[in-house]
C-alpha cells in the first residue's frame, strides 16, 4: 500500500509540475505593430492660383507595416464658394514617418501624385503633377480612434498651365484603425 501511495504521489507531483512548466509568463508590455487606419479630414488651403482661399473635405489611409514607418494615401476635394468658383482636387501617396510620444504621434510625410484643377467659370480644367511635403500631430483616443489635431501641407504643382503654383494649408480630422496587427 505504501508503494502504491508513493507512486501515486510521484505521478501527481509530476503532472502538477508538467502543467506549471507548460505555462508562459504574459508579456510585460506591448508595442503597436502593423495597422491600417481610415480617416477623414476637413481642409483650409490658400490656392496657388490667384491667392484664393479654398476648403473642403478629404479622406486618407495610413498603412504602417512597422511601428514608425508607413505609407499615407489621401484624396482631397477643395473649392472656393465665392464666384468665380475654382476647384482643386488632389490624389497623393507617399512615405510617412512617425514618432509616438504618449498619446501624441507627430509625423512627417512626402506625398506625390496628381491633381485636377477647374478654372473660374468652368472655362477650362487641367490635370497636373503634385509634390507635397507635410507634417502633423495625431492624438490617440483609446486603442483605435485618432484625432488628427493638425496636418500642414505645402504643395508644388510644377507643371501648372501658368507656371508653378504652391498651394498650402492645414487639415484636421479623425481616423479609425480597421486592422491592428498587434492584437
Amino acid at each position: 500500500m505504501k508503494k502504491i501511495l508513493c507512486i501515486a504521489l510521484v505521478v501527481f507531483a509530476g503532472l502538477l509540475s508538467a502543467r506549471q512548466a507548460a505555462g508562459q509568463a504574459l508579456p510585460t508590455a506591448t508595442a503597436p505593430g502593423a495597422y491600417i487606419s481610415l480617416g477623414t479630414t476637413y481642409s483650409f488651403f490658400e490656392s496657388g492660383y490667384g491667392q484664393q482661399k479654398v476648403f473642403g473635405g478629404g479622406i486618407y489611409v495610413d498603412i504602417n507595416p512597422i511601428r514608425a514607418i508607413g505609407l499615407e494615401a489621401e484624396g482631397r476635394w477643395l473649392k472656393q464658394t465665392a464666384s468665380p468658383s475654382i476647384r482643386e482636387s488632389t490624389y497623393l501617396i507617399g512615405p510617412r514617418v512617425q514618432l509616438r510620444r504618449g498619446p501624441y504621434t507627430p509625423y512627417v510625410k512626402t506625398l506625390v501624385g496628381g491633381s485636377h484643377f477647374e478654372f473660374p467659370y468652368e472655362t477650362a480644367h487641367g490635370r497636373y503633377f503634385v509634390i507635397a511635403p507635410g507634417a502633423g500631430v495625431d492624438l490617440m483616443i483609446g486603442n483605435d480612434l485618432k484625432i488628427r489635431l493638425i496636418d500642414v501641407e505645402y504643395q508644388q504643382w510644377p507643371q501648372f498651365t501658368f507656371g508653378t503654383i504652391s498651394p498650402y494649408g492645414i487639415s484636421c480630422g479623425f481616423s479609425y484603425r480597421v486592422f491592428n496587427g498587434s492584437r
